[in-house]
């Protein structure tokens, strides 16, 4: 099986933000005729929702692209934070769109307005859907191979755009059917769940930046690796992070004290080397501390909440 490359990663990354520009920059001329034509409250809700995704994908293509960028002197963990910082900004654009429409759909209940060409309308919104869906599986595909966070939280508010653009249909329907009201109250809804995933954006942005730890399952698969070694009595003081493309660990072995300088360091290097065979995109800092194997005892509390990671 063929295995990714960093480059094959970084080429995959620019292509999903390009696509993503491109599909908002398409669905925004399709909606401004829809809206033009119909008048619609709920068309124009999905617009805004659409020229915030232009916004925050061309966010997304710059902090992409500049967390690409190999580590330098100011910056030697590199700059893949970058991401997290766009999906932050996502978040307070979307927040924004979600109030906007919330003031518009309040006026609009007040001072109900009959729609035109609400058969435009209907078209427009089930061709955004199909652009939003092929551009969904071509974003999953991405974040299978790459686990980027900013292209995450671009798929995610592209996933309530199928929502935003099926509550769209429905208002327009049921609006044409002599149920006015339901226009504004569909664009309200709409705004509520926009509203929703700019906390969901922002929270996950806000995760990272904060430098949460790594899944448990990954932790523990960690701590898997390290323990096939028979050299390796144990481990403790284990720390991970994710930053961009690349998984942050740092973690301490506990090792035979007979074993020469030389001997430790070699152990600890292929260790290492164990780890980033399957984390290819790791970052690995591993600390060696001398130990007696006859009266080693490893405390499973300075593994936090995993289990007992020892070999005795």
């Amino acid at each position: 099986m063929r295995t990714e490359t960093p480059r094959d990663t970084d080429n995959l990354l620019r292509l999903a933000t390009y696509a993503s520009t491109a599909t908002a920059v398409v669905l925004i001329g399709v909606k401004v005729v829809a809206w033009f034509m119909t008048g619609s409250l709920s068309v124009m809700a999905s617009l805004v929702d659409s020229l915030m995704d232009a916004a925050a994908s061309l966010i997304n293509l710059l902090a992409v692209r500049y967390s690409l960028k190999c580590a330098d002197e100011d910056h030697q963990f590199g700059h893949g934070k970058a991401e997290s910082l766009a999906g932050l900004g996502q978040a307070s654009f979307i927040a924004g769109s979600a109030i906007f429409l919330l003031m518009h759909a309040a006026e609009r209940l007040n001072h109900p307005q009959p729609l035109q060409e609400v058969n435009v309308g209907l078209w427009v919104m089930v061709f955004a859907i199909g652009a939003t869906l092929a551009l969904l599986a071509f974003q999953g595909f991405v974040i299978k191979k790459t686990n980027s966070s900013a292209i995450r939280a671009d798929a995610l508010h592209y996933k309530t755009d199928l929502l935003t653009n099926a509550a769209s249909i429905g208002a327009l329907y049921f609006a044409a059917s002599g149920w006015p009201l339901l226009d504004p109250l569909g664009a309200l809804a709409i705004a509520c769940y926009i509203l929703y995933s700019a906390w969901q954006i922002g929270q996950e942005a806000m995760q990272v930046l904060m430098d949460r730890e790594l899944p448990k399952e990954i932790r523990q698969r960690i701590c898997d690796i390290a323990l096939t070694h028979a050299t390796v009595l144990g481990l403790h003081d284990l720390r991970t992070r994710q930053s961009g493309q690349t998984m942050l660990i740092q973690l301490h072995l506990d090792l035979d004290q007979a074993l020469p300088l030389a001997g430790a360091h070699q152990v600890a290097k292929e260790v290492e080397h164990a780890i980033m065979a399957v984390f290819p995109q790791a970052d690995v800092i591993i600390h060696q501390d001398p130990r007696d194997p006859a009266r080693y005892r490893h405390n499973a509390e300075e593994c936090k909440d995993l289990p007992e990671i020892s070999q005795t």
